[in-house]
C-alpha cells in the first residue's frame, strides 16, 4: 500500500504510544513484522521551543524506513513550525497527526482528541503540517468521537482528506471511553466507505485472528496495532502470516520472550542510559511475561530494578526457573 508517495511494504503497522514506542521497541517490532513504525508523540510546540527531552523522541533507527513522527498540538502555526523541524532533525518519510490521545493532561490544552470538538481547527492544523512537512505526507490519527452524543467520525475523515491528509487512522472508541469497552469497528467501515486516502483501523486487536478479523469487518487497507503488541511484539509476524495464508507460528517461548525483553533494554541503556532502561523496564517486563504460568510471582522483584546488572540476572532466574513450569503445562 502507499502513503501518498511513500510505499509501504506490508498492511500491519505499530501505533504510536506514549512511553511505549521508543526507538528500541520499534526496532523489535519491526524485526517481528511491522512494515510501518510511528514514534511517541512529540509536543509541536515543545519541540519549537527546542526542549532537550523532546528532540531524542523523533530519533529514528538507521534502517527504520517507512516511519513516521507523530506531532501533537493546537496552534496551526506551532505545527508548520515544528513540521519542519521534524524534517530536519529526524527526516522520516510521513509526519503523524495525534488528534486522539484521551488523556486529560492532553485534551485539557485542547490537543488530542479536544481537536474533534473542533474540526475546523483540525483542518487548519493538517494544512499548517503540510506546509512545513516538505512535501512528505500527512497523515491524521483521531478516534470515534468526543463522547457517544458526538460521533463524529466520518465527517471529520472527509472534512482531514479534503484539508490534505494522505492518510487516516480510526480508533474506534469515543474520547470518553478512553480504552474501556469495545472498539467499534462499525465506524472505521463507515470511514473507509466515506474516504479515498487509505485507513488504518486501529482498536482491540490482540491476536492474528483480530487482525484478519478487522481488516474484513472494516475494509480497511490496513491494521494499526497498539495495546495488543505491548509484551508481545510476536503479534505482528503471527498476524502476517495469517493474512498471508501461511501456518501461524506459535507462541514464543519463556527463553525467547526473556531473551528479547533483555535485548529490548539493552538498547534503552545505550539510548537512554542505564537509569532509564531500568526504569522501563519494571514497566515493561511485566508485559512480557503476560500469560506466562508462574509469571506474575515475578512482578515485585521486576518493579525493583535499578541496574541493568539486575536486570541481566533476573532474566537468568526466570529462565532458569519459569522455563520447566512452562514445559509441565
Amino acid at each position: 500500500m502507499n502513503i501518498g508517495s511513500v510505499h509501504l511494504p506490508g498492511n500491519l503497522a505499530l501505533a504510536p504510544m506514549a512511553g511505549v514506542t521508543d526507538q528500541a521497541f520499534r526496532v523489535i517490532c519491526r524485526e517481528m513484522g511491522a512494515a510501518y513504525t510511528v514514534t511517541e508523540m512529540v509536543s509541536a510546540k515543545a519541540l519549537c521551543y527546542q526542549d532537550k527531552k523532546t528532540i531524542p523522541l523523533m530519533a529514528l533507527a538507521p534502517d527504520e524506513s517507512p516511519a513516521a513522527v507523530q506531532l501533537f498540538g493546537s496552534d496551526p502555526a506551532a505545527i508548520e513550525e515544528a513540521a519542519a523541524k521534524v524534517v530536519e532533525y529526524a527526516h522520516p518519510e510521513i509526519i503523524d497527526l495525534n488528534m486522539g490521545c484521551p488523556v486529560h493532561k492532553i485534551v485539557s490544552s485542547g490537543d488530542g482528541s479536544a481537536l474533534m470538538k473542533n474540526p475546523d481547527l483540525a483542518c487548519r492544523i493538517t494544512e499548517a503540517a503540510i506546509r512545513g512537512s516538505g512535501g512528505r505526507p500527512v497523515t491524521v490519527k483521531f478516534r470515534k468521537g468526543w463522547d457517544a452524543e458526538h460521533v463524529n467520525a466520518v465527517e471529520f475523515a472527509r472534512m482531514q482528506q479534503s484539508a490534505g491528509a494522505a492518510a487516516i487512522t480510526v480508533h474506534g472508541r469515543t474520547r470518553t471511553q478512553m480504552y474501556a469497552g469495545k472498539a467499534d469497528w462499525e465506524i472505521i467501515r463507515q470511514v473507509k466507505e466515506a474516504v479515498s486516502v487509505p485507513v488504518f483501523a486501529n482498536g482491540d486487536v490482540f491476536t492474528p485472528e483480530d487482525a484478519a478479523e478487522i481488516l474484513r469487518v472494516t475494509g480497511a487497507d490496513g491494521v494499526m496495532i497498539g495495546r495488543g503488541c505491548c509484551g508481545d511484539p510476536w503479534l505482528f509476524a503471527r498476524a502476517k502470516a495469517l493474512l498471508e495464508g501461511r501456518p501461524v507460528p506459535p507462541l514464543p517461548t519463556l527463553e525467547e520472550r526473556c531473551d528479547t525483553a533483555l535485548r529490548q533494554f539493552r538498547m534503552t541503556c545505550q539510548l537512554k542510559g542505564e537509569h532509564i532502561a531500568c526504569l522501563e523496564a519494571r514497566k515493561s517486563y511485566a508485559w512480557y511475561l503476560k500469560g506466562v504460568r508462574g509469571g506474575v510471582k515475578w512482578k515485585s522483584r521486576l518493579t525493583q530494578l535499578s541496574t541493568m546488572a539486575e536486570v541481566e540476572e533476573i532474566t537468568r532466574q526466570m529462565k532458569e526457573i519459569l522455563g520447566p513450569q512452562q514445559q509441565e503445562c
